[in-house]
């Protein structure tokens, strides 16, 4: 008995020194964790449950069948974050550069089938330089079976990716298809054809970094985010994010202990110019509502004329939807459309209620915007919140005009409450714009046209430049004093939170994609 405990000794020493230690030096040479070190910090001291230690790989080509590794270049099982359970898996790139085989897959599946049996969220930390390519169509495979399990699991529990090192060709679709992607700068990227296969098919030149790096993804395409300047950065990054989340569809986020007092907030009275055409930063209206350091931004240096996160409400986890006057005048795009909509959408999978702030002059016009698909993209954010059934309240803080006012979350669409501040404009367009296609042939006759358009435009603007029109009709359910927002929003989401809504019986709806 005491040489078989030896054995296993001995093996499990094995599987923990990855590739040996020469390749966890290269590793921290390079200003990166090892697998297990990432799991560590990840999770509560004492809580790991490795499962698969003693994997090896089956391949006999190519003399692989000399170069075995135990747990063949992934750490996987589960444990605890602050006393929540979690599945992890961690790629091991000192392990023929954590490149996938079939029995990798398989390990990563199987903590997967776990994550969905148990309800618990999947953490992915990925370092690889992707497929095993000495087993051909097998480690495809593996892939494949990844991907298959994202989507069975998407809504169902709450999945993150890290991209902690490389992540390129195929491996890049398993990310996509969680829902956050967390990249650490100067150490990570993404992308499906590296720079070299870009250099040959289309001759341009672009480093690895250029091409699919932290910044690139977080700011250009979207695919990531959050970033991070550094391995533990990004690890307590996923720590905040998950202590907003449910652990699974079913549940519910975690309340944090609140002691409701004068939920005044003065500052909020003086956030707003005076000048319609004055911007103003949404994100200090968010702070002025939330509960003090609870703004968790997501998609930051993406999209910026739109700002999605989560907060707290009086203890109580939220997600927030709000247009950005500090960036193109808060209007929406194609790509503000389709952050929104995703962000909407995960809230909506995971009862998290959501609090839509609005300052929108419009959509963007111009053939570049028509030509990328503002009609499809923008109908996504109108899918999304119209099919969301988490509690929804809206405060047009400023402008809602046209069709972005009925996409940001009008009651229209499923909002339950919206309020309004004294000074909001609920109009079709602006007064100035409205005013010169309704008098154009009184101000074209007019002796002095200019002056007849300052008349004409006050008239439209006291006619329709405010909130009482809409608050008449119903469609705003109070008009109420910017001091008294986080007030009524706490009574709002404590009165809807037992919402139930039924939705026509259907396998699912044709989002606009």
């Amino acid at each position: 008995m005491k040489d078989k405990i030896g054995i296993l000794e001995e093996k499990l020493d094995a599987s923990r020194l990855g590739g040996g230690k020469e390749r966890i030096e290269k590793q921290h040479a390079k200003g990166k964790l090892t697998a297990r070190e990432r799991v560590h910090f990840l999770l509560d001291a004492e809580s790991f449950e490795e499962l698969g230690a003693l994997v090896t790989h089956r391949t006999k080509e190519f003399g692989m069948d000399k170069q075995k590794f135990y747990g063949d270049g992934v750490v996987t099982g589960y444990g605890t974050i602050h006393g929540r359970q979690v599945c992890v898996f961690a790629q091991d790139f000192t392990v023929f550069g954590g490149a996938l085989s079939e029995t990798h897959a398989e390990k990563i599946c199987k903590i997967m089938d776990m994550a969905m049996k148990i309800g618990v969220p999947i953490i992915g930390l990925n370092d690889s330089g992707g497929a095993r390519i000495q087993e051909g169509v097998r480690s495809l495979g593996g892939y494949a079976d990844i991907f298959h399990r994202n989507v069975m699991a998407s809504g169902v529990v709450p999945q993150i990716s890290a991209i902690m090192g490389p992540c390129a060709g195929g491996a890049v679709y398993s990310p996509a298809m969680t829902d956050f992607t967390l990249m650490v700068e100067n150490s990570s990227y993404m992308f499906v054809t590296g720079p070299n296969v870009v250099k040959t098919v289309t001759n341009e030149e672009v480093s690895a970094e250029a091409l699919g790096g932290a910044m690139t993804h977080a700011t250009k395409s979207g695919v990531t985010h959050v970033t991070a300047v550094n391995d533990i950065v990004c690890i307590e990054q996923i720590k905040q994010i998950l202590s907003y989340m449910p652990q699974n569809c079913e549940d519910s986020p975690i309340d944090l202990p609140f002691k409701t007092e004068d939920e005044i907030r003065e500052i909020l009275e003086t956030l707003v110019p005076e000048h319609p055409n004055q911007p103003y930063d949404m994100r200090s209206v968010i702070n002025g509502i939330i509960d003090s350091d609870s703004f968790f931004e997501i998609h930051k240096v993406y999209a910026e004329n739109i700002v999605v996160g989560f907060a707290r409400l009086a203890g109580k986890c939220i997600g927030i939807v709000a247009n950005q006057p500090n960036s193109l005048a808060g209007v929406l795009d194609v790509d503000a459309s389709k952050k929104a909509a995703r962000f909407t959408r995960f809230c909506d999978c995971f009862n998290i209620p959501l609090l839509v702030l609005v300052d929108v002059p419009g959509f963007l016009p111009g053939t570049d915007q028509e030509w990328n698909g503002i009609i499809t993209n923008g109908a996504k954010l109108l899918y999304a919140l119209s099919e969301a059934t988490v509690p929804k309240v809206t405060v047009i803080t400023r402008k809602a005009y046209g069709g972005a006012y009925d996409v940001m979350n009008s009651k229209h669409i499923g909002a339950d409450m919206n309020y309004a501040w004294p000074g909001a404009e609920i109009a079709v367009m602006g007064a100035k714009g409205a005013s010169e296609i309704i008098f154009k042939k009184e101000i074209q006759s007019s002796e002095n046209p200019e002056a007849k358009l300052q008349e004409k435009e006050k008239e439209y603007a006291d006619t329709f430049a405010n909130p009482y029109s809409a608050a008449e009709r119903g469609f705003i359910d109070e008009v109420i004093l910017p001091k008294d927002t986080r007030r009524k929003l706490i009574k709002a989401f404590s009165m809807l939170e037992n919402k139930v809504a039924v939705l026509p019986k259907k396998k699912h709806g044709n989002i606009p994609l």
